[in-house]
């Protein structure tokens, strides 16, 4: 008996609807197994572990933390630091770097003021980036927060990475484009463009593989980083804990 057009429709459907769900749920599992999963990045250098990194969530991005100065790099040679933010101080232990697409990070400060347009423009349109910087007189403690110690080589290529970031003006200095969300924060022209293949946690997460911090395989959300933020291989057991600096 041959089936009715009506028959036949009603299977096209139940195909479409079954194709549809086995993606949606391959894509999730993915996703799983992209978040849990672990970069380790290793290396058998004799260097000793001296140097801290930081990473904060705030909920959307990952925002490296580097001390203002210590023997290595000074960024007070790199950015006016008084000149960051609104107050006009460079009373700061600490920096705060987060990459992200231009107008989306500037006129997103929380999810409350979060712009569907803007959003979608963002993840499927080559958009012009930005980093924001924020000064810290002390590390926070209402958001979370976790450190390790890093090597001297480690910490050089972190900081060139961001720094190579920034894009320079005609006198070859960091072009502040906006005062950020706090008093104490600006944002900066940045290279690169973001999209849904590379969003602001999945620079923090190249960022942080640079100074051989381990890092989640799939990077797209803020809580994947930190989950498997930490070290391994040259640094011994206790310097892979989670330290302040």
């Amino acid at each position: 008996m041959v089936n009715s057009p009506t028959e036949k429709k009603k299977t096209r459907l139940k195909k479409l609807f079954y194709y549809s769900l086995f993606g949606k749920v391959s894509l999730i599992t993915l996703l799983a197994i992209g978040y849990f999963t672990p970069v380790i990045n290793c290396n058998n250098t004799q260097e000793k572990c001296d140097y801290s990194v930081c990473a904060i969530d705030d909920g959307m991005h990952i925002n490296i933390v580097l001390p203002v100065s210590n023997n290595l790099v000074d960024w007070r040679e790199f950015l006016n630091i008084s000149a960051i933010g609104k107050d006009a101080t460079d009373n700061y232990k600490y920096l705060t770097f987060g990459w992200g697409d231009r107008d989306f990070y500037i006129q997103t400060p929380t999810l409350a003021e979060l712009n569907l347009i803007t959003a979608v423009k963002a993840l499927f349109l080559p958009t012009p980036s930005t980093i924001l910087v924020q000064g810290l007189s002390e590390l926070p403690q209402n958001r979370e927060l976790k450190c390790v110690k890093v090597t001297k080589t480690d910490y050089l290529k972190l900081t060139q990475f961001i720094q190579n970031t920034f894009q320079f003006n005609s006198q070859n200095q960091p072009i502040r484009i906006a005062n950020g969300h706090l008093s104490s924060s600006g944002f900066y022209a940045a290279n690169g463009s973001y999209s849904i293949l590379r969003t602001c946690n999945n620079w923090a997460a190249e960022a942080l593989q640079k100074a051989d911090v381990d890092t989640p395989l799939w990077a797209g959300l803020s809580s994947a980083v930190m989950l498997h933020f930490g070290r391994s291989c040259e640094c011994s057991i206790n310097e892979r804990k989670s330290v302040l600096p």
